[in-house]
């Protein structure tokens, strides 16, 4: 064995393998519609803005319901006839369908890091450039960035910052989840699906699960209950060559239990409870070449690992809300949002994939945030304003240890960080005339935080404060055209830099972007064709980056400028009663203007994990007989894994299909997903140390009954 090798490898992994853990429905068969109405009469010399049948798809993106046409940014949603007809049980297959965005595997669960617009935060911050909310309840880092997708009313997918009415974190876009409300209508689905891994390695190859949904009437027109529930099962595609078992075994098991209540007219409360764990046994990446090499080790064959150590890593997400609306008057409306999160990780990997004791990290991770948002709001034809407050208590503790036969390998490091922010916002909007309507707002949010570690006797504070404004214009050009220009701020926050001795490291500041966005929302062909598209560019400052102090020395600083710009287009065309065809596509080009370090200089450089382009193209064909097909095709360009852009991941595309046969209440489909299974592994990922494995495809039989 080289010890000096070891040696020198300590100072060059163990700042990135210390962050290495943390930062992790029921089908049916009818399409969603409806009828279309005549448009509203306008007179000449009123001020009143245009309004018409624009196919009833109703968003809260801006914290209002408006329809998805009226809404001035770049949004997709996909409500829950769509995220069933795409067999989406995730948060990173659904970004798939949203353009200029996706989600990267780093290898930890629950942990989706989330690119928009060429946008990331990577996996040292621990927090989001895309924050994501589920009922109002905000996860703002990357660990616990995870939902059970089941009985699911619609997603929506903001892509632009959103610092005005999310705050922090949300600096290039936000992710929406909306549960469905319960009613008097009593009604249930259950899916049972079993199926099979395209390929595998270790020989195991199962994959299958069970969902669940019942909601209906307590007490008619004043009490509601919903449940839902979702287990799935996958097997490990990874042989371990030296124990013979199979490795990335994945089990996840999802609850959820809603009760909604109308004590009196124009109140109404909802009460949500969910809980979420995941289970993995193994490890679905190894040591790349130069990782192997610094450990003087021989590099292992695809999709194996040679380990003693028995890897796992199991997830607990714990959640709660309480939202309260209250419609003051016609016009007026009250909304209370109380929440709480709770995510736990616990997990063990061998970080040298060996029979060695070289390198072994053991980690407890757990964070709870407590949140509570109000607001005031009121629309009428020619002017709506939403007020608000926002503040929410966040608790972060971890326990980090690398275990090692050499003893300069061995580490321990536990932090703990809490903070407190709080924050006023408002936007407002008025048709100055019958068709150009304008947009202000403008949000102040000031973050505190207190961090203590054990290499260090005192505890350290800090806090920043932030202002994000938008503006906003519209013109309607027609009924069925819109044109909006907009201007917005984001940031993502600072933080502190745990190992950090030098005063001039210990915290780094928030990350802030100024974004430009001109768009277009269009239906056309008697309500048949829907195209929206919108063109950006984003100044990103201060931005947070990885800084080599020395070869093996670096922290987070705000050592970097950065531009991006770029393009999206979406489109829908029923071309017949049966036959539907969808696509978005979307491109961006986010680069260094300015970076170096000790390593080099950066300028011109990708920003890491910002893919060249993404699209989505999908067809699906419907007969009122019970025949049904659908299919997509997903791409992703070309993308860098790291600052250097020495490690690419190629560009890819997967191609998922199903088909089957509905009825009133039963339906039979065969499904697969990635069904050419291509392989889109990740190969250098943490400074050229790791190859993290894609997940193989997958095919099988899905049954589904409703009553």
């Amino acid at each position: 064995m080289n010890v000096h090798c070891c040696k020198k490898t300590a100072g060059f992994l163990i700042p990135l393998v210390l962050v290495f853990f943390f930062g992790i429905g029921p089908c049916q068969a009818e399409e969603a519609g409806g009828n279309a109405v005549e448009p509203d009469s306008v007179e000449v010399d009123t001020i009143l803005p245009m309004t018409y049948y624009k196919g009833e798809i109703t968003v809260t993106a801006h914290k209002q319901e408006e329809n998805i046409q009226d809404v001035s940014a770049s949004i997709t949603v996909l409500d829950h006839t769509e995220i069933e007809n795409r067999i989406i049980e995730s948060v990173a297959e659904m970004v798939d369908y949203s353009p200029n965005m996706m989600s990267f595997d780093v290898g930890v669960l629950s942990n989706n890091q989330i690119t928009v617009r060429g946008m990331s935060s990577g996996s040292l911050t621990r927090t989001s450039t895309a924050g994501l909310f589920v009922d109002g309840v905000p996860t703002l880092g990357a660990f616990g960035y995870e939902e059970g997708i089941v009985d699911i009313e619609r997603i929506e997918f903001l892509r632009g910052p959103q610092g005005t009415l999310y705050g922090k974190n949300t600096e290039a876009g936000a992710i929406n989840i909306v549960t469905r409300q319960p009613d008097n209508n009593f009604k249930g689905n259950v899916l049972l699906e079993g199926g099979s891994l395209l390929s595998t390695e270790s020989g195991e190859w199962l994959t299958g699960g069970a969902a669940l949904s019942l909601s209906g009437p307590i007490m008619k027109d004043k009490l509601f209950y919903s449940l839902a529930g979702k287990y799935s099962h996958k097997d490990g595609f990874i042989e371990n060559i030296l124990t013979g078992e199979s490795e990335y075994e994945l089990d996840k098991l999802f609850g959820r239990a809603k009760v909604r209540w109308t004590p009196m007219q124009g109140l109404e409360l909802r009460f949500l409870a969910s809980y979420y764990n995941l289970d993995q046994d193994g490890q679905n990446q190894t040591l790349a070449p130069a990782g192997a090499a610094a450990f003087g080790l021989p590099a292992l064959p695809y999709r194996k690992v040679s380990s003693d150590f028995d890897s796992f890593q199991d997830v607990d997400i714990d959640t709660q809300s309480l939202t309260a609306l209250y419609d003051i008057n016609d016009e007026i409306r009250f909304t209370s949002i109380t929440t709480r999160k709770y995510s736990l990780l616990e997990g063990a990997l061998d970080l040298d994939f060996s029979p060695a004791r070289l390198m072994h990290g053991i980690q407890k991770a757990e964070s709870e945030k407590i949140a509570q948002e109000l607001r005031l709001d009121a629309s009428s034809d020619t002017f709506n304003w939403l007020i608000g407050f926002y503040y929410d208590k966040d608790d972060t503790g971890q326990d980090q240890r690398i275990e090692s036969d050499i003893p300069v390998m061995n580490r321990l490091l536990m932090t703990e960080r809490k903070g407190e922010a709080y924050a006023v916002f408002g936007q407002a909007g008025y048709f100055l005339t019958p068709k150009f309507k304008v947009i202000g707002g403008l949000r102040y949010e000031s973050q505190e935080l207190e961090f203590t570690s054990n290499i260090f006797a005192d505890t350290r504070d800090s806090s920043w404060q932030n202002i994000s404004p938008k503006i906003a214009m519209e013109y309607h050009v027609t009924p069925d055209i819109m044109t909006y220009m907009d201007i917005s701020h984001g940031y993502r926050m600072g933080g502190f830099n745990g190992q950090a001795m030098d005063p001039l490291y210990y915290t780094y500041d928030e990350e802030t972007l100024w974004s430009y966005e001109i768009g277009l929302k269009s239906i056309s062909m008697d309500q048949r064709l829907h195209l929206n598209a919108a063109v950006f560019y984003m100044d990103i400052n201060d931005m947070q980056v990885m800084e080599a102090l020395d070869p093996y020395v670096g922290y987070i600083t705000n050592a970097a400028e950065a531009t991006a710009y770029g393009a999206e287009l979406e489109i829908t065309a029923k071309i017949t009663g049966s036959l539907t065809l969808n696509g978005g596509i979307g491109y961006t080009n986010a680069e260094f203007d300015k970076f170096s370090d000790a390593n080099g200089d950066y300028s011109g450089n990708k920003n890491p994990f910002a893919p060249e382009y993404s699209f989505n193209i999908g067809a699906q064909y419907r007969q009122p007989s019970g025949f049904y097909a659908r299919a997509d095709v997903i791409g992703y360009g070309k993308m860098y894994l790291d600052k250097e852009n020495e490690y690419p991941k190629d560009a890819y595309i997967l191609v998922n299909a199903k088909i089957g046969y509905e009825t009133e209440r039963f339906d039979t489909y065969l499904y697969g997903k990635n069904i050419f299974d291509k392989k889109h592994d990740s190969l250098g990922f943490y400074a050229g140390s790791y190859d993290i494995y894609a997940s193989p495809g997958e095919a099988g039989l899905q049954v589904c009954y409703r009553f």
